[in-house]
């Protein structure tokens, strides 16, 4: 009891109220301590005398203080070391309809080209430099065909909607038929070029090109699933096959070039959506035959076993430089460096001779 009574006046008093801590520590002997220590933690509820407050006495035991609690405000120090405080539920929900405000409609063409049509999201409008860009844009990854099977443009294509669209339904109607009287089907177009901005045929200093307003597509093939590539301006293609192709997309487009049009468009077809005064429209591309395996260039040489040529008769006629009844002196003989030629005899006059052909030559005309 001793030791006990000599813990509890040598320990330290913990003064317990409602939002106040006092911790008083009185000095004990070294003999108290160790009593202490053998007696171990001791706590003993009192009232104070001087406060009339509940206390806890305590011996090698001091409480911690409880830890924050969740809801409670953040502390000054971050705000201001710059941390952005965490918006309310009500103030990011008036976030988010004030964007849906700002963004403007769809388009009645980005409404109609649907997932169930193309693979083509939506991409931000693109302005300049210059006149290049557009509003509306889309990037057409893939067409899709009424067996919902797709048709990829490798690579994609950077396109104003409306050229998209155009895209998907020659697609969808007009190569997928194609590729169906072949026994097959069509799983990818060759993307030469779509948007880039510059001039018409990349001259500098031309006028923008359709290219440059996403309103232009450049084909140069066709991939079947059987592996069979229908090369548009390839000349070992069929005929009746390009000639289809031809005739599809003049059809479709306002404006078509291909082989012939001019040098800049021998390997690809170009098709755009340009619109013209009173509707004009242009299609020109010449669907070219194959060339021929062997094309002679000059005459076939001539054979070593021909027969000589026939040597033309020089000798001067009889009766040059008799005079004349007229009294005129005798003709000037021409001199014996620059004989007179004379015809063969049978030979109409004025009309040059005519050698005879080698049989070489006459079989390579």
């Amino acid at each position: 009891m001793i030791a006990r009574g000599a813990a509890v006046r040598c320990a330290a008093v913990i003064t317990l109220s409602v939002g106040t801590l006092s911790v008083a520590t009185f000095a004990a002997p070294v003999a108290a301590t160790q009593a202490i220590a053998r007696a171990g933690p001791i706590l003993r509820p009192s009232v104070s005398e001087h406060t009339g407050r509940r206390t806890v006495a305590a011996s090698g035991l001091i409480p911690l203080p409880r830890p924050r609690p969740a809801e409670a405000p953040r502390s000054s120090d971050a705000t201001r070391k710059g941390e952005p405080l965490e918006p309310e539920p009500n103030e990011a929900a008036k976030g988010t309809e004030k964007d849906q405000a700002e963004k403007p409609p769809l388009s009645a063409c980005r409404q109609a080209l649907t997932e169930w049509i193309a693979i083509a999201p939506s991409i931000p409008p693109i302005k300049g430099p210059g006149a290049c860009g557009g509003n509306d844009l889309v990037r057409l990854e893939a067409v899709v065909l009424p067996d919902k099977s797709q048709v990829a443009l490798r690579p994609a294509a950077t396109l104003r909607c409306t050229m998209a669209a155009a895209i998907a339904d020659w697609v969808r109607t007009d190569v997928s038929t194609l590729a169906s009287s072949l026994g097959t089907s069509v799983k990818e177009v060759d993307n030469f070029d779509s948007f880039e901005c510059r001039g018409r045929n990349r001259v500098v200093g031309a006028q923008l090109s359709e290219h440059g307003k996403a309103n232009a597509l450049d084909v140069r093939s066709l991939k079947l699933a059987d592996g069979r590539v229908i090369g548009l301006t390839d000349r070992t293609v069929d005929r009746s096959l390009r000639e289809t192709v031809l005739q599809s997309v003049c059809a479709r487009f306002t404006t078509v070039l291909g082989p012939s049009s001019d040098w800049y468009h021998e390997d690809h077809v170009h098709l755009d959506l340009a619109e013209r005064r009173n509707g004009y429209r242009i299609c020109h591309w010449d669907v070219l035959d194959p060339l021929p395996a062997v094309a002679p260039m000059l005459p076939v040489p001539r054979p070593d076993d021909a027969p000589p040529r026939e040597a033309k008769d020089k000798t001067a006629s009889p009766g040059q430089g008799e005079a004349t009844g007229d009294g005129a002196g005798p003709k000037e003989q021409p001199s014996q460096e620059e004989p007179a030629a004379q015809e063969p005899a049978g030979k109409k006059k004025g009309r040059p001779s005519k050698a005879p052909l080698s049989s070489g030559l006459r079989k390579s005309l």
